[in-house]
């Protein structure tokens, strides 16, 4: 499988594959047609208090990117492999974001994970 990211905005092309959302809120200004999702899965996003603590309380990239790795490791780590499972059958998926930053997003984590092998249940 080939995963590739996208900002939302963008037009969706034939060539996007199986394209996913991967916010946890609905990006302002997009309606539903236009975005041409496949899937949205809000709940491997940023927690709200994680997002929040980065985009209005100055946490440091760093210090955020490590914190949503844990997110996906720990609580949502259910979520990962159920999209894992649901992302497997498709040659090509979309990652979309509505995030202005194409080198420090959520997506490209969760891109670096889904990319991962998966890791023993009881182990990280």
């Amino acid at each position: 499988m080939e995963l590739r990211l996208k900002r939302v905005y963008g037009e969706p092309d034939p060539s996007d594959g199986f394209r996913v959302l991967v916010d946890r809120l609905w990006p302002r200004g997009v309606s539903k047609e236009r975005a041409a999702l496949d899937l949205w899965a809000k709940e491997v996003a940023p927690s709200a208090e994680l997002r929040k603590a980065f985009h209005q309380g100055g946490m440091a990239w760093d210090a955020f990117a490590d914190a949503y790795r844990a997110e996906l490791a720990g609580a949502t780590r259910s979520a990962v492999e159920r999209l894992r499972t649901e992302l497997s059958p498709h040659a090509v998926v979309t990652l979309l974001h509505a995030v202005r930053d194409d080198i420090q997003n959520h997506a490209k984590i969760l891109c670096e994970v889904l990319e991962s092998p998966p890791q023993p249940l009881g182990g990280q």
